[in-house]
């Protein structure tokens, strides 16, 4: 075995993953499995985020075991084919070595799920309006570039142009742990093109990202005591039915007064069930943010998740041109391409900086 593929099989516990991996394998195939209909639920969760990881991870060992051969080959190779071959694949290399050096860093099991994306304008009028939907744009515009498959749950219009609000369900692999660091406020600076003296505005737009829990994970909700379920009707896109009933939901926690709302169904029984599912999300969530802000102060530092107001990220397009996020430092000099949904880069940085790494 190489020295390669020894370092992917200890830093990234490969011979583990793969060992436990086999005993759920086992545990599945027993006639008794599903009589626990919750364990076996939460069992089957864990064994689908295992195989997420354990196959890039065995195709990079694999690799890695090529690169050793090359190597033995180059050292012996006068002519420098080996040696241009070797290049070749180091270089084809990195970007799955990035990616799973990204999955260790995203370690929790909420990481690897898919993501609601909320997107509310803050104070400034249409120009905030108008900022709100050009964000909500970049993150389906993301979503797509990537294979993922985005569908809007509920959409506020305001009254001139752009969004109040609006919320988006993201599906597919590690969504929620590629954006959780979008959670906070987003800073436009542009010459308004509401403002007819053309002078320059700031406007403000708050994003919060949580994940689409699978049924393993629970939250404690006595929906008759704890929830104060409204109804209402849905406006925007959904044909006639919806906008004549009040098939809309809208769930408020009354302790935490976390509201959710959901309109994209013409059923007020599927409204309800995935309003349900965002509460349980965002809840959740909040419970995660809470304890990494305890811990973060023991240590006597700043909790690098669950920004509240802080500002993350300034997207200015007068008098200069360029995206800065507010923690990375990271700063792209095209803000068109950041705006069309190319935010990998600065994904990429936080989860690095999320973890102290440069």
């Amino acid at each position: 075995m190489s020295t390669a593929s020894s370092i992917c099989e200890t830093l990234f516990d490969l011979v583990g993953k793969q060992k436990r991996t086999e005993e759920i394998n086992q545990l599945m195939a027993g006639a008794n499995f599903w009589d626990d209909q919750e364990s076996a639920q939460k069992i089957v969760g864990e064994l689908s985020r295992l195989n997420l990881a354990v196959k890039p991870l065995e195709e990079l060992a694999t690799a890695a075991d090529d690169i050793g051969v090359l190597m033995e080959f180059a050292a012996e190779d006068d002519g420098g084919d080996s040696i241009d071959e070797l290049a070749t694949t180091v270089e084809r290399l990195e970007p799955q070595i990035a990616a799973v050096e990204l999955q260790a860093i995203m370690s929790s099991p909420e990481d690897a799920m898919g993501a609601y994306v909320t997107v509310q304008a803050g104070e400034g009028g249409t120009d905030s309006s108008d900022w709100a939907e050009m964000l909500l744009r970049m993150f389906i515009r993301w979503s797509e570039l990537r294979g993922y498959k985005a569908e809007m749950l509920e959409r506020s219009d305001a009254e001139e142009a752009g969004i109040r609000n609006a919320t988006v369900v993201i599906r597919g692999q590690y969504v929620f742990g590629y954006l959780k660091g979008e959670t906070g406020n987003h800073r436009l600076i542009r010459i308004s093109p509401f403002d007819s003296a053309g002078r320059r505005h700031t406007s403000f737009a708050a994003v919060d990202v949580t994940p689409e829990l699978d049924d393993e994970f629970d939250v404690d909700i006595n929906w008759d005591k704890d929830v104060r379920e409204d109804t209402y009707r849905a406006s925007g896109a959904g044909g006639q039915h919806v906008n004549k009933t009040d098939s809309a939901i809208r769930l408020t926690h009354l302790e935490s007064n976390v509201v959710v709302q959901c309109q994209n169904e013409r059923s007020q029984h599927k409204n309800r069930a995935t309003a349900r599912k965002m509460l349980i999300a965002k809840l959740f969530q909040n419970e995660r943010e809470r304890r990494e802000a305890e811990v973060a102060a023991r240590r006597g530092q700043k909790s690098k998740i669950g920004f509240g107001g802080e500002t993350v990220r300034n997207y200015v397009l007068n008098p200069d041109r360029y995206v800065k996020d507010a923690r990375t430092g990271l700063k792209a000099g095209n803000p068109d391409t950041v705006l069309n949904g190319e935010l990998d880069p600065f994904i990429d940085a936080y989860l690095r900086w999320s973890i102290g790494k440069d």
